[in-house]
């Protein structure tokens, strides 16, 4: 008799392109040999959700809050037993989404900073490229720190950089421009990082297409991870 998985819900479109990367990633590192060993999988691809970084700078997140709550409890409605939230950025609400759904929502902030705390040797500053969003939200700040490391960000005209790879380059459909991904790698360094979180969905879109250093731990890849292993199924 065959093993019955989870189904695994996902909040997706944050963006599209990310969602489509994750899904590829899941396929990719599950154990199968044939289709119905793979795992069922609920995708709402919810592109119209606002941004993410704007509604927390302004403080204008209510409409967001309450799509992002919808769509927990659509998929939960639809038999999902774990939620996969593909955006770091989102993470800042997630208290909100995991009250809103019975369901565990995987957490991708906190098992970042575990994996990167676990997997890389003596880690005691990790750097956090992300949104303006993430870095003024201080999620993984906290995780960092509840995990008793040291958090480290980038000057401003580092974070410039970061801010155009992710939304000039590849929200627009482009291969992101290595030259700025390298300047940020380099400060990051120069700043004695142990590991650098790629802490944006559209760096590992870019991680994708582009060689990084091995200093780098793609928060999207413990989030694949993480969904194959709790919808009760091999990582490979």
């Amino acid at each position: 008799m065959e093993q019955k998985r989870k189904t695994l819900g996902v909040i997706g479109g944050m963006g599209p392109e990310a969602t489509s990367y994750y899904y590829e990633n899941v396929i990719v590192h599950t154990k199968a040999s044939r289709d119905q060993e793979h795992i069922d999988m609920v995708i709402l691809s919810h592109a119209a959700i606002p941004d993410r970084t704007e509604a927390i700078i302004s403080g204008n997140s209510r409409r967001l809050i309450n799509m992002l709550c919808n769509d927990a409890r659509t998929l939960e409605t639809l038999g999902v037993s774990n939620i996969a939230i593909t955006c770091n950025t989102s993470h800042y609400f997630y208290d909100h989404i995991q009250r809103a759904a019975r369901v565990p929502v995987i957490n991708m902030i906190e098992e970042s900073v575990s994996y990167a705390v676990r997997d890389f040797e003596d880690v005691k500053r990790v750097g956090i490229m992300a949104t303006d969003g993430t870095i003024n939200s201080k999620i993984y700040h906290k995780a960092c720190r509840k995990a008793g490391v040291t958090p480290v960000k980038l000057s401003e005209e580092r974070q410039k950089d970061v801010m155009s790879l992710i939304y000039d380059d590849v929200k627009a459909g482009k291969p992101g421009d290595r030259r700025k991904f390298d300047r940020v790698v380099s400060e990051f360094m120069r700043k004695g990082c142990d590991v650098i979180i790629l802490a944006c969905t559209e760096l590992s879109v870019f991680k994708g297409k582009h060689d990084v250093p091995s200093i780098c731990l793609d928060a999207m890849d413990v989030l694949v991870k993480e969904s194959i292993l709790r919808s009760d199924a091999d990582y490979i």
